[in-house]
């Protein structure tokens, strides 16, 4: 593959998902303030086994307003995926189960940026590149 069908492959890899993630986010806060429909949610809908549900609303805002940041520009880009990856097998597993394409779609490209890293647009390979050896 070219290089540049590379890196428009790992941009797009982390852009489109973190979208997703990011407008999910957006849905659950007013401002700075969670919504109630967001905490009412968690209660009832996205309930989950083992953690209680207003810390759930509270983590899940937070995460989907930073990993997505963080992977669109390519900074911790395996971190972010990784924690977007364990954020999708939760709803998968716990919340939507029969949403399994779609989660499956989301999966792939958290996993393929765990594997091969965001590419050269990325903030991580500016960062690598500017070290100097030890």
């Amino acid at each position: 593959m070219t290089p540049i069908l590379t890196n428009l492959a790992g941009l797009a890899l982390r852009v489109f998902p973190a979208a997703v993630f990011w407008q999910s986010g957006r849905t659950k806060v007013d401002g700075l303030s969670i919504k109630d429909s967001t905490w009412f949610l968690f209660e009832h809908e996205y309930a989950l086994p083992v953690i209680p549900s207003d810390w759930a609303a509270v983590a899940a805002s937070l995460a989907e307003h930073l990993l997505p940041v963080l992977l669109i520009l390519g900074l911790m880009t395996r971190l972010s995926a990784l924690a977007l990856l364990a954020m999708t097998a939760t709803i998968q597993i716990f919340v939507y189960p029969s949403a399994w394409m779609t989660h499956g779609l989301w999966a792939a490209a958290f996993l393929a940026l765990i594997a091969h890293g965001p590419g050269r647009w990325s903030l991580d390979h500016v960062l690598q590149t500017r070290r100097v050896p030890a």
